[in-house]
C-alpha cells in the first residue's frame, strides 16, 4: 500500500475545499479545475476547513506584507492548493512561489495546469515561458515539483532547480503533511531548513492534543484508510509541536488550537460563514477545533512577533 492512502488525502481535502467554496464559505475560482466532483459535507467540516484556509492566508499576507517582493513560498505537500492563482488575482508579487508533493500528485497538477487556460494563463504572465516535464513544472516564478520530503538531497536538488534563494525572507507551508512522515525525517527537515535559511517563517497545519477518546476516533478513522501517521508522537499537543522547531534550530515557536485561531478571526466573517449552515452540535465543533492546530517557527527574528490576530 505505502504511500498511497496519504496521497489519496489530497483528493479528499480538494473536496472538502471545493463543497465550502460551493456554499460561499470563501472565493476560490480555481479549485473546480482540479476537482470536478464532491459531496456535501457536514457544517463542522466546512467551518473547520474555513478557519483552516483563512488562518493560513493570513500568515501568508503578513509574510508578503513584512517580506515584500523578495518573498519566497515553499509549500510542502501542495496536493491542488491554489494559494499560487489566488495570490495572482490580488496582484501580489513574490520572487518564488514552489510547491512540492508526490510525483503522482504533481504530475497530475500538471496535466490540469497544461490543459486549463485559465490556470496557464496566470503562470505564463510572469515571463511567457513554462516547461513541462512528466512530474514538474517551470516557469519564471512558479514551480510545481515531485519530490520524497523524506529525501532532503532530492529536496535540496529541487529547491535548486526552482531556483530558490537561502538567502532570500521564505515561508514555508505545510498543511497535514508532517503528521504522515516520520518523526526523524521530519527533525531532518527542519534541521536542514533552519541550517540551510537565513531568514524564514514555517507555518505548519496539524493535528494536537490527541491523547483522548475523541482524538482516538480520529486516528481510528485516519488508519481505516490506510494512513499509518508516522509522525503523530509530534501531535501529543502544543508544546510537542512548538518543540519540533525549537530542537531543530529555530529561534522559536508558537502554536494555538483552532478554538483560539477560529475566534481570532474578524467577528464580521465568522458570523457570516455561521449563517450558511445551521450547526447543530456546536459541541462537536469545538471539538474538533480542539483537535487540530497552527504551529509556526522562525529563524532570525524579522517575524518573530507574528500572531494569530
Amino acid at each position: 500500500m505505502g504511500d498511497q492512502p496519504v496521497i489519496a488525502t489530497n483528493d479528499d481535502a480538494s473536496e472538502c475545499k471545493r463543497g465550502a467554496v460551493q456554499l460561499g464559505y470563501w472565493t476560490d475560482n480555481y479549485i473546480s479545475y482540479f476537482v470536478k466532483h464532491t459531496e456535501r459535507r457536514a457544517p463542522e467540516i466546512n467551518r473547520g476547513y474555513f478557519a483552516r484556509i483563512k488562518s493560513v492566508d493570513s500568515f501568508v499576507q503578513k509574510f508578503i506584507s513584512r517580506a515584500g517582493s523578495t518573498a519566497q513560498i515553499v509549500n510542502f505537500g501542495a496536493g491542488f492548493d491554489t494559494l499560487y492563482w489566488r495570490l495572482k488575482d490580488e496582484g501580489v508579487v513574490i520572487a518564488n512561489y514552489t510547491e512540492l508533493d508526490f510525483p503522482t500528485v504533481t504530475s497530475k497538477k500538471c496535466y490540469v495546469i497544461k490543459r486549463n487556460k485559465p490556470l496557464l494563463d496566470r503562470i505564463y504572465e510572469q515571463d511567457g515561458e513554462v516547461f513541462f516535464s512528466p512530474v514538474d513544472l517551470h516557469s519564471g516564478n512558479y514551480h510545481c515539483l515531485g519530490v520524497d520530503l523524506r529525501n532532503i538531497a532530492q529536496l535540496k536538488d529541487k529547491l535548486n532547480q526552482a531556483q530558490i534563494k537561502f538567502d532570500r525572507p521564505t515561508l514555508f507551508i505545510a498543511e497535514c503533511v508532517l503528521v504522515y512522515i516520520e518523526s526523524e525525517c521530519v527533525n531532518r527537515l527542519l534541521a536542514w531548513i533552519s541550517s540551510s535559511f537565513e531568514s524564514g517563517f514555517f507555518v505548519n497545519y496539524e493535528m494536537c492534543n490527541i491523547n483522548d477518546t475523541f482524538g482516538d476516533i480520529m486516528l481510528g478513522n485516519l488508519k481505516a484508510r490506510g494512513c499509518s501517521l508516522a509522525g503523530i508522537s509530534q501531535c501529543k499537543n502544543l508544546d510537542t509541536q512548538k518543540g519540533r522547531f525549537v530542537n531543530n534550530g529555530w529561534a522559536g515557536a508558537k502554536a494555538w488550537d483552532m478554538v483560539q485561531v477560529y475566534h481570532s478571526i474578524d467577528a464580521t466573517e465568522r458570523h457570516r460563514i455561521e449563517k450558511i449552515e445551521f450547526l447543530d452540535e456546536r459541541e462537536l465543533l469545538v471539538q474538533l477545533f480542539q483537535h487540530y492546530c497552527i504551529c509556526v517557527g522562525w529563524l532570525g527574528q524579522d517575524f518573530a512577533d507574528f500572531d494569530i490576530d
